[in-house]
């Protein structure tokens, strides 16, 4: 009988809470969220914000772009706003890029109560960034090897007061090798702390890290399988490796005028395309591992403010990076792990929003793709396209590839010459002179379809 009279207030608590409000988020951060244009919780903030806000420890399963930021910043916030405190939450990250994103969520939410974050990743003049420390932000958001070396040699920085610790993206960030630096920051933080753990798949690494840091976790689990999002019509093309670039050069002039995010296996491989694409007149951008961090924020910048197109990225950039306009997810290499196609082609169709993938898949490819088919448990229909339309184009991206090879060239001499000067290639943007040799400039063809 118990059982059964449990069950009738369980049976009303299923109907999804329709507000913040609902979740127990209080009055000034529910209009900090109506402000956002956040009208209603995301799956994973359902689930988590309840939990989170009763002090339990939380294991978020969520795929990529769910509104996971949301979910553990709004319940720290919370808390901050209770019981005020400096070095209050720490959140761990695995990229530069993803950290700015984050301190951005955190200092927009937090913008009517006087939040304070700082963004402590490597790339950054160390003494600045212990300047900053010194002022004592609420909310630290970092890379677990540059908090290292303030842990180690910062006068005075400690964590000893931390009530929160965040581990976003801990699958990745286990696979980049971080596990070192996670278990010294471990040691070093309060055992006393409020921890929540979010991952887009749970791999071993993330089971052994979840026992080793968090205490009776709520698991909050949105996909319990690996999926891509529904309004994302995912395509492939099967095509000789040596017309990729035709291929490419094509598909961006048929789908003209959207917005394109297309995924390269190697740092020089974007850089080439890029300029590539630019000596074609198209408004290319990179985005990789050895810019400097002004460059790939600037990059990402100009992306975000529709100034260019075409961002070309490495996996780097495949994750936790909200760019709320890609229309296109373009895999020009394909990934080498099935799981991080789920992260790239996650950069479209975000927030309801519809979106389309092209997956280039070679001769050398077979194997891996059909990987990703099994993995997402579904086969993709090819994309069409005109064999003779692109065979016409060979002649001229032929003249873009020797120039584009010509500048990669110069880049990597000038880099030897300079460091300083060879900064300012990063962007590409020096690619103008040679791209005017290339006939006709950008490509005309008959308008997209």
């Amino acid at each position: 009988m118990a059982a059964d009279a449990e069950h009738g207030p369980l049976e009303e608590a299923v109907e999804e809470p329709r507000s913040f409000k609902d979740l127990g988020v209080t009055d000034v951060l529910c209009e900090t969220c109506d402000q956002l244009g956040w009208k209603t919780p995301t799956k994973i903030q359902v689930e988590a914000i309840p939990v989170a806000l009763q002090g339990r420890d939380i294991i978020g399963l969520a795929e990529t772009g769910s509104g996971k930021t949301g979910a553990f910043a709004l319940p720290i916030l919370q808390t901050l706003l209770e019981t005020p405190q400096r070095f209050f939450a720490l959140v761990l990250t695995p990229t530069r890029e993803l950290a700015f994103q984050i301190s951005e969520q955190f200092e927009a939410l937090g913008s009517s109560i006087g939040v304070q974050s700082a963004v402590i990743v490597g790339g950054i003049d160390m003494m600045s960034q212990a300047l900053t420390l010194a002022k004592k932000p609420h909310v630290i958001i970092a890379t677990p090897g540059r908090l290292i070396d303030h842990l180690e040699n910062t006068k005075g920085f400690n964590l000893r007061a931390l009530k929160y610790l965040v581990m976003d993206e801990a699958d990745r960030i286990l696979n980049m090798d971080f596990e070192t630096e996670v278990d010294k920051i471990l040691k070093v933080i309060p055992r006393a702390r409020k921890t929540f753990l979010f991952s887009a798949t749970m791999t071993k690494k993330v089971q052994k890290l979840q026992r080793a840091a968090l205490k009776d976790p709520v698991k909050c689990a949105v996909s319990s399988k690996y999926q891509t999002v529904e309004k994302l019509q995912q395509h492939y093309i099967f095509i000789p490796s040596k017309f990729k670039d035709s291929y490419l050069v094509y598909i961006l002039n048929e789908l003209a005028g959207n917005s394109f995010m297309i995924f390269c296996s190697t740092c020089n491989n974007t850089q080439r395309t890029a300029l590539l694409l630019r000596n074609l007149g198209f408004t290319a951008i990179p985005l990789h591992g050895q810019m400097s961090q002004n460059k790939r924020l600037g990059s990402l910048n100009k992306f975000k403010a529709k100034a260019r197109s075409i961002l070309l990225a490495t996996d780097v950039a495949s994750r936790g990076l909200d760019i709320p306009h890609v229309d296109v997810v373009i895999n020009f290499d394909i990934p080498t792990h099935s799981k991080d196609y789920i992260h790239r082609v996650g950069r479209t169709a975000r927030a309801g929003r519809s979106g389309k993938s092209i997956t280039f898949v070679t001769q050398y490819d077979v194997e891996l793709f059909q990987r990703i088919e099994h993995l997402i448990g579904k086969k993709l229909p090819v994309f069409p396209t005109q064999e003779e339309e692109v065979m016409m184009l060979t002649e001229r991206v032929a003249e873009a590839q020797r120039f584009a090879r010509m500048e990669l060239r110069e880049q990597g001499e000038k880099k030897k010459r300079s460091r300083d000067e060879a900064n300012d290639d990063d962007d590409t943007e020096g690619a103008t002179g040679v791209r005017n040799k290339v006939a006709g400039g950008k490509m005309k063809k008959r308008k997209a379809r």
